[in-house]
């Protein structure tokens, strides 16, 4: 199974809402389909004047559900992000924990992954900001099925689930990542984001 690009991915996913108005759609994923074609253009085309895109949260869960699910990683399912305010941003989605758990090597009776089986519901919560090309996540909390969880913990999970050619070891939550496509900055409030180039 393919894994997405990270970080363009957690990009994507980040400009998305859990809880949209109106409920996701192949024509609303369609339609971020064609903004995203626009971005790309507009990238190529430099010396331009500035190019703003908005994108809604309707949009991004719809593209999230009937274009990127079977793109994502075994073992995940069912993303979800709801944008609110002051650039916070709260997902969830069902990961299959167990394998995690059997790709860790510390182990031992008191390694907590040894007590997660089957797929849970993951939720994050945390901050995110963009300038100059470049974005940065900060976690306010996460929990497994309600039960907060440590940062550590949350970045196995991420780690297991990003794990790629050009990332062997994964993605790290905190890092700094470059914004793809020539974007310069995601400006988000309750329940949208506007994209800059």
């Amino acid at each position: 199974m393919k894994h997405i690009a990270i970080p363009a991915a957690l990009v994507a996913v980040l400009v998305a809402g859990v809880f949209a108005a109106e409920p996701v759609s192949r024509r609303e994923a369609a339609r971020l389909q064609a903004k995203i074609e626009r971005i790309n253009q507009h990238k190529a085309a430099r010396g331009k004047a500035a190019a703003r895109t908005p994108i809604t949260e309707t949009e991004v869960n719809s593209y999230l559900r009937y274009e990127l699910s079977d793109r994502m990683p075994d073992g995940v399912k069912d993303p979800w992000v709801s944008l609110l305010d002051e650039g916070r941003v709260s997902g969830k989605a069902t990961v299959d924990l167990a394998r995690v758990g059997q790709s860790r090597t510390s182990g031992g009776m008191l390694d907590p992954f040894n007590y997660l089986t089957g797929a849970l519901p993951v939720a994050v919560n945390g901050v995110l900001r963009t300038r100059n090309g470049t974005g940065t996540f900060s976690l306010e909390s996460a929990s497994v099925s309600g039960i907060p969880v440590p940062t550590w913990m949350l970045q196995e999970i991420v780690s297991h689930y990003s794990k790629s050619e050009s990332a062997p070891k994964g993605v790290s939550i905190e890092k700094p990542f470059l914004l793809p496509s020539g974007i310069r900055e995601i400006q988000l409030a309750k329940g949208q984001a506007i994209v800059v180039q």
